[in-house]
């Protein structure tokens, strides 16, 4: 009986493994398709969509985006104490004491992202592009902007203002319309 436990604690141990490896280096490989292989969407052009570009109608990154990468350690310990909070109130309950506050943390990071880029009013004041939907967003960028010498910092700066982009962004590459 000794036996079995042990060989079954190996085999858990081992699938656990190979899910982490696979779904790790998936996740950080990228979206698995070219840039030039997809049909971007048309931003709108000005600030009246519900999703700011990070970069400019000139292909320059958005005066926002300065001030939010150096958000991007107040947005973390955010998120952290959110998450802290959230155990703390539920400790009777992990699961959902850990969910809420992972969202309870996401809501103060952002908060804490939007503030130090300067305020929501500066962020659109500062953008003429924009879109509205978070998956048209990530195409764009992707598509017409991967290729930008800072487009990781931007893609992470972008990430905290809008934690869905965290979500949706190899989602909406892949399920994107490809250039004929």
């Amino acid at each position: 009986m000794r036996k079995l436990k042990w060989r079954y604690s190996i085999l858990v141990i081992g699938l656990l493994l190979a899910a982490f490896f696979q779904f790790g280096c998936a996740s950080m490989s990228g979206p698995g398709i070219q840039p030039n292989e997809i049909a971007a969407p048309e931003p709108i052009n000005g600030n009246s969509g519900e999703y700011m570009c990070p970069y400019t109608s000139d292909g320059v990154v958005a005066e926002w985006v300065d001030k939010a990468v150096n958000a991007k350690m107040g947005a973390t310990v955010g998120k952290h104490a959110g998450a802290y909070a959230g155990q703390k109130a539920l400790e009777q309950v992990p699961f959902i004491g850990g969910l809420l506050g992972q969202k309870a943390g996401e809501a103060v990071g952002r908060k804490i992202a939007i503030e130090a880029s300067g305020g929501w009013d500066y962020i659109q004041e500062t953008s003429d592009l924009s879109f509205n939907s978070v998956d048209n967003l990530a195409v764009y960028l992707y598509a017409e902007r991967s290729d930008h010498s800072h487009y990781e910092e931007v893609l992470e700066a972008t990430r905290e203002i809008y934690p869905e982009l965290k979500e949706r962004y190899h989602r909406a590459i892949m399920q994107a319309p490809r250039r004929e």
